[in-house]
Formats: structure tokens, sequence, C-alpha cells
């Protein structure tokens, strides 16, 4: 399940230090070895105690690089890219989304998710207003289907929740995940483009069971 809150977002998939080896444009080797890495998602376990966030540094510039890529890639691939021209492309999308986010979000969350000690995601969250917006949340490939979106962004809601603050996102109109954000108690409120602005008012969720993530209540960078 891909949770993308933002527009002006870019996202794609990158396989870093493949292409050489895939022979012409590497595409065909490309889609064929990342369909036989989504076998790789009924062998993720999660429990209530194995997810966590912590704050992104400049050490992680590479990893956060290959999430933003690891949504996108398929299409371009797909689409009849050539894979090392998708990865260049790519690469500056991150550059760019990642300046902007910086810029416009200077007092928001920049975090990594961790599945015990693997770095499976990023998490990208702003607390410091009167409104908590989700920027922007992905997972690798191989940790997507498993729940641990679904997981975060039923510990996020708790917390607002328990905060009293309202909640506001982007999601693309033809994403899935749109029916999770309903059943969170989020309601369509505009739209951006192909992008719908959802809200959610301050108002309870009963949620025990999803109450925290290790590292959500850690102070803003």
């Amino acid at each position: 399940m891909r949770f993308n809150n933002r527009p002006s977002r870019f996202r794609a998939s990158r396989d870093r230090g493949q292409a050489g080896s895939m022979g012409m444009d590497g595409r065909e080797a490309w889609l064929n070895r990342s369909a036989g890495s989504t076998s790789a998602e009924n062998d993720v376990c999660v429990t209530h105690d194995d997810i966590a966030l912590r704050a992104a540094t400049d050490a992680d510039m590479d990893f956060l690089r290959d999430v933003f890529s690891s949504t996108r890639m398929h299409e371009f691939v797909s689409a009849g890219m050539p894979v090392e021209q998708a990865e260049s492309l790519l690469a500056s999308q991150f550059s760019i989304q990642h300046t902007y986010y910086r810029q416009h979000y200077p007092h928001g969350r920049f975090d990594i998710i961790m599945q015990g000690t693997k770095n499976i995601g990023r998490l990208y969250h702003d607390w410091s207003g009167d409104v908590v917006q989700l920027i922007d949340i992905a997972l690798l490939s191989a940790y997507r289907g498993a729940g641990i979106g679904t997981r975060l962004m039923r510990a996020i809601v708790t917390e607002a929740a328990r905060k009293h603050m309202r909640m506001q996102l982007y999601v693309e109109f033809d994403n899935p995940v749109r029916a999770l954000y309903r059943t969170l108690g989020f309601a369509p409120a505009g739209e951006n483009g192909i992008y719908e602005l959802m809200h959610r008012d301050a108002m309870p969720f009963d949620e025990e069971a999803w109450a925290s993530v290790r590292g959500l209540n850690n102070p803003f960078q």
C-alpha cells in the first residue's frame, strides 16, 4: 500500500548499481527482479513492538533517495524508460523534493521508519502548528502490504486525537489508501490537480491497541 500525501511530490524507484549487469537498458531484468521481490512482502513479520521512528540525518540521504525511488521506478520502466535514465531523473526529482520539504516545513519532522534495526521507510510530518500536516509516508517495496503503513497512520491519528489537534493530508484521487483515511475520520476538503485534500477534525479516536509507535513523541527537529 502506498501512502502519498502531498502535491509537488515526485515518487519513483531506484535500484542502484545494477544497471550495468542488465544488458541493453536493463528494463526487462529490472521488471523481472521487481516482480519477484514482491513475494518478500508475505515474509515481513510485524508486531506491535518492532515499529519505531528515528530522526533522519545527513547519513540517511542515500536511503531516503532509495525509498523515494522505490515508489515510482516501476511505472517509469514499464512505460519504456531506460533504467539508467529513470534513475538519473528520479535522483534529480528527489533532490528537488527534499529541498522543497525542508524549506516549506522548517519545523517538520523527517523520520526514518524502522522495523527492529532495519530502515524500511520514511515518515515526514509537521506538528508545529495547530494542524498536524501529514507530508509523506513511504515504505520500501518489500514492506508494503504488511500493515505497517496502517499501523503508523493509526498511531499518528491516536496521537493527534490525544492532543486535540486537527489533521491534514493530500492524496491522489486514484490511490486506494483513501479508503483507509476515510475509516480514520478524514473527509474531503478540496483538491489540487490530481490530489485530494483531506481533513480530520480534532475528535476522539479510540484505538488503544495502536496507541503509540516508539519515537512518535520525540522532540521536533
